[in-house]
């Protein structure tokens, strides 16, 4: 019968006896009992087998009526609206938070005379008195001081805007911080390791509710706006989940079993890269091969649909005013030639190195933030983070603006209409080539201090990101790891030019690069530059509010992430860059190679064991050789195991083992003599037929022949032989599972661990010849393996 149906023609004395089906009531949700608790791990199997019993009485009451027939179609058809529904809202949200982004970072800067709401791009679009030479500066357009005291150009007009600048940030990171700590604490981080963790089948209530992704998108627009070296796309998976969890809300097909809501998690965490990047493919690949844990073919489809119509919503919002839904789109003149693997492959030791260096330096800081005052204080810290980066941020012209700007400029090519100070090359006045095919040239002025300019920015950005992350604000690593490894690629680029250049006699360019030719693109060093830091980074280190950082060993996984795969299709797909997918994958695997010499673990393992959580990884190997025998309880000199008899325990003792103990579930046994194993029945399923028990007490009593406290509960078939003269026994064979996951005592640690990130157990009960020896939880499985690699089995602080 389907969750939330009744049971019509039978008692409720009669049900808890076993005259109807008991799982009925359990399905239901009762007062004070939930499904799941709290920091609670779902019983996969369990979700699994509900779900197909419900389609099977769905699809045999199809043919019964056509009303029956139409309910099944609209059954059938909910997984897709979801998917729609999903790819609407997130596409709407990102597409908002994108132009509320650009605005408010230009509204530290100045205002749009003719319309306050328009960025700075905006403004003097509209304007017919911009110049091709200052086409960032129209009349419409004037900053604080120009506005304030009139001067637009001096010493005074250029401290007010110093001042003015610094002030904006404040404010913004100010009012973000509070917001997340006054309403949803839960809204700070990109979440991606909490996700991760709720898709491997935890429960963080509160993690995905209303109130977070209603604060998580108001403060990810002041947080980013204010300047912070964080970025806006890791975020906004944790947005897109927000969005599937509420849509889940909407059909008892989701709300009433975990494991396929988090089907549609796993589609909106594809939906939420898609519309981060504009890149629904790499999404989907994201989603598969990063976050989730569970992905069947249907979800895969599903990921894909979501994503689609995610994109296509973003597309048209239009929040890049560029009529495209790629993010930085580039259109390159050359090829790439095979002696710039070399380069391409330096670019890639340098992701690895830098993603190592972050690490370990931002866990440096997040200790030292868990030992001192600091952490005390999350507002003050994020005030002075913000005003440090302010400081130093605006002298430089490259760290003033936007951090997506300036990676759009990095990776621009230098054509006849770009005015940008990378740029400035010294033309030849007698060259008459097309415009799309300008060969290579001396540097300028404006080139040499572009460079210096981009070195400072490559050291404030490298030693800021640090320090920024671990706050109370919504933060994301996309985008600073882009501008780290762009500004480091674009400074080869043009290293690599020049020599071309000026040395093209040399052997290795005299193949490829002749005088007058164009064959170095310095944006496409950039654009893979980029992606050699974006493997290394990924979401790294988002912390939650209540987590503070702590020993942690071995945080090193690919660089961070090892997302190869997603990473090259995010990237081609970013820019539009698909002729160069060799060099993006070159780079990347670099990268990996050398983050993999430092370690093994990802950055998103990495934070699920700093806060705690029960997780898993399917891609890790456990190699000790460790028996059943050695991890299970109860150990030497523990109080025996907690059982329940199959025939001789009574209400009273059921209550008293429920009250006192706080485990999951009971293994149920022959007789305590004999621990032969029959079952295993679930600490919830006892605690709501004891409450609904509660309920009809008074009713039996009345009646003289119902259950008290000192009658029998069994669990069999038959009920025991009781004189005529005892209290009626209560039937609770409808709530024991008759097949428990078992292994014996001497099976190795290697085929338990890997039962369990397999089948999603939350424990496996150990025998020997069919007698009862003890269990192992998941808790205990990663303190064993926490053990095994030398770290404090306490730090598993999750139930």
């Amino acid at each position: 019968m389907e969750a939330g149906e009744g049971v019509s023609g039978t008692t409720p004395t009669e049900e808890m006896n076993g005259a109807g089906n008991l799982m009925d009531f359990l399905d239901e949700p009762f007062p004070d009992v939930g499904t799941y608790e709290d920091f609670h791990t779902i019983d996969w199997l369990r979700e699994k087998s509900r779900d197909t019993d419900r389609h099977r009485k769905i699809t045999s009451k199809s043919k019964e009526s056509f009303w029956e027939l139409i309910k099944s179609l609209l059954d059938a058809w909910s997984g897709w609206v979801v998917m729609l529904l999903i790819g609407l809202l997130s596409g709407t949200l990102a597409g908002v938070i994108d132009l509320a982004v650009d605005w408010m970072t230009d509204l530290k800067e100045g205002v749009c005379l003719t319309a306050f709401y328009y960025s700075h791009e905006q403004c003097c679009w509209t304007s017919n008195e911009t110049t091709f030479d200052d086409r960032d500066k129209c009349p419409q357009w004037q900053k604080w001081a120009e506005l304030m005291t009139g001067h637009a150009e001096g010493g005074g007009a250029y401290l007010l805007n110093y001042f003015l600048y610094v002030l904006w940030a404040l404010l913004f990171s100010f009012l973000a911080v509070s917001l997340v700590r006054v309403f949803a604490p839960y809204a700070c981080g990109s979440g991606i390791p909490e996700i991760k963790t709720i898709l491997s089948g935890f429960i963080i209530r509160g993690y995905l509710g209303k109130w977070t992704l209603l604060i998580k998108t108001v403060t990810l627009v002041l947080a980013v706006s204010s300047g912070l070296s964080l970025g806006k796309e890791g975020p906004l998976v944790h947005v897109a989940c927000c969005c599937g969890n509420l849509f889940c809300s909407l059909f008892s097909k989701y709300s009433k079993n975990e494991g396929k809501r988090r089907e549609v998690l796993s589609a909106a965490a594809a939906a939420g890269v898609s519309v981060a990047f504009g890149a629904p493919i790499g999404g989907v690949l994201f989603s598969l091969e990063e976050v989730s844990y569970y992905f069947p073919l249907k979800t895969l489809w599903r990921s894909f649909f979501a994503a689609l119509v995610a994109a296509f919503t973003l597309r048209s919002i239009n929040p890049f005013g560029n009529s495209r839904l790629v993010l930085f789109y580039v259109e390159y003149h050359t090829p790439w030639y095979m002696a710039e693997l070399v380069p391409f492959i330096l670019l890639g030791v340098f992701g690895g190195l830098w993603g190592t260096l972050f690490i370990r330096a931002n866990i440096a800081w997040c200790r030292r933030r868990k030992t001192t005052q600091l952490g005390k204080y999350p507002v003050l810290e994020v005030i002075a983070v913000t005003g440090i980066t302010a400081l130093l941020a605006f002298p430089n012209p490259y760290t003033r603006r936007s951090t997506s700007e300036l990676i759009s400029e990095l990776f621009n090519d230098c054509g006849a209409l770009e005015s940008s100070q990378l740029c400035d090359y010294i033309n030849n006045p007698n060259m008459s080539r097309p415009v799309d095919d300008i060969p290579d040239r001396p540097a300028g002025p404006g080139v040499y201090t572009a460079l210096w300019q981009l070195a400072l920015a490559l050291v404030f950005k490298i030693v800021i990101t640090i320090f920024t992350f671990g706050m109370k604000i919504p933060s994301g690593l996309f985008i600073p790891s882009m501008a780290v490894g762009a500004i480091a690629g674009r400074i080869v680029g043009i290293a690599v030019e020049q020599m071309a250049y000026h040395h093209h006699d040399w052997i290795i360019f005299k193949n490829w690069c002749r005088p007058g030719a164009d064959c170095v693109t310095p944006g496409l060093y950039a654009m893979v530059g980029a992606a050699a830091c974006l493997g290394e980074n990924t979401h790294s280190l988002s912390v939650r509010v209540e987590i503070t950082c702590s020993s942690l060993r071995n945080t090193k996984r690919g660089g961070v992430t090892r997302m190869t795969v997603s990473l090259v299709v995010i990237m081609f797909e970013l820019t539009g860059g698909l002729e160069y997918i060799v060099p993006l994958m070159a780079a990347a695997v670099t990268s990996k190679w050398v983050a993999d010499a430092f370690g093994k673990e990802g950055i998103y393992e990495s934070h699920i064991q700093l806060n705690g959580y029960p997780y898993l990884d399917v891609r890790d190997e456990f190699t000790h050789r460790t028996l059943a025998t050695d991890v299970m309880r109860p150990r030497r000199n523990d109080p025996p195991l907690a059982v329940l008899t199959q025939d001789s325990t009574t209400v009273e003792d059921v209550e008293t083992l429920i009250k006192d103990t706080d485990y999951n579930g009971f293994p149920v046994v022959v007789s305590r003599e004999s621990e032969r194993l029959i079952g295993f029945v679930q600490r919830r399923d006892l605690t709501l037929a004891i409450s609904l028990y509660t309920l009809i007490i008074e009713n039996a009593r009345q009646k003289q022949d119902g259950v008290v406290s000192s009658s029998v509960v069994y669990f069999t078939e038959d009920g025991p032989q009781m004189p005529l003269s005892n209290p009626q026994p209560l039937k609770l064979r409808r709530v024991l599972n008759l097949s428990p996951f078992t292994v014996t005592d001497h099976t190795p640690m290697e085929t338990v661990v890997d039962i369990f990130r397999k089948l999603g157990l939350r424990q496996c009960l150990v025998t020997r010849s069919g007698r009862l020896l003890g269990i192992i939880t998941k808790k205990d499985v990663l303190r064993h393996m926490a053990q095994m690699m030398n770290q404090d089995p306490e730090s598993i602080m999750f139930n």
